[in-house]
């Protein structure tokens, strides 16, 4: 995470959000929908690559393999979760300034959390919750549900996994998007990044970076 303030998103620390800027954190975690989940075990420190599904009201849940190397020890200890957005290298001759060096703009979101285990039925709603937000996204498919499934293999797939549910205590996003520079250089930036096909990142550059 980048220490200069002017990358920080929203501007204010940890739970401090207005209702605005935790919207955008929320939409930040629905639209990307998968993370990496960092926590020490006895065999030192471990990450694990999930979809993850935020409640709304201070969780995030997750599920994970029983045989991940996680599993049996993320329970009731602290975890980090990592969800990253777009990213881009960026040339410094495309600010069109002198004595710029080359850089590398992001998008990225950090949550830490006490983590608990959740019983069974906690865990087939999560993974209906995730289901359903990501079908949606896929509209005008037909959206997919478990019903499709014969329940006796649904349940032996259930059995499977685990679910958990970090009690988000920090949150600690960082925005990198040429806040630093003028307009007209992140216009300039942005343009040669839409051009080479990163528009996700030129567009950020551009209407983000001015705030």
């Amino acid at each position: 995470m980048h220490p200069n303030p002017a990358f920080r998103w929203p501007k204010s620390a940890n739970d401090h959000h207005d209702a605005d800027e935790r919207a955008a954190l929320e939409a930040m975690i629905a639209e990307i929908g998968f993370a990496m989940v960092f926590a020490e075990t006895p065999d030192g420190p471990r990450v694990a690559h999930v979809p993850v599904f935020s409640t709304g009201d201070g969780a995030l849940q997750f599920h994970l393999s029983r045989g991940n190397a996680l599993t049996r020890h993320i329970a009731e200890n602290k975890a980090l979760c990592v969800i990253n957005g777009p990213d881009a290298y960026i040339s410094p001759d495309w600010y069109g300034l002198d004595d710029q060096v080359p850089t590398w703009n992001y998008l990225t979101l950090e949550l830490e959390g006490t983590v608990r285990q959740m019983e069974r039925e906690g865990l087939i709603a999560l993974l209906d919750d995730v289901t359903a937000q990501n079908e949606a996204k896929l509209l005008p498919k037909a959206p997919w549900h478990r019903d499709k499934m014969d329940p006796a293999k649904f349940e032996k797939m259930v059995d499977a996994i685990v679910g958990f549910e970090m009690e988000i205590l920090a949150w600690r996003p960082t925005a990198k998007l040429s806040q630093n520079k003028p307009a007209a250089a992140r216009d300039k930036a942005g343009a040669a990044l839409a051009a080479i096909g990163r528009r996700a990142m030129a567009h950020m550059i551009q209407e983000f970076g001015a705030r």
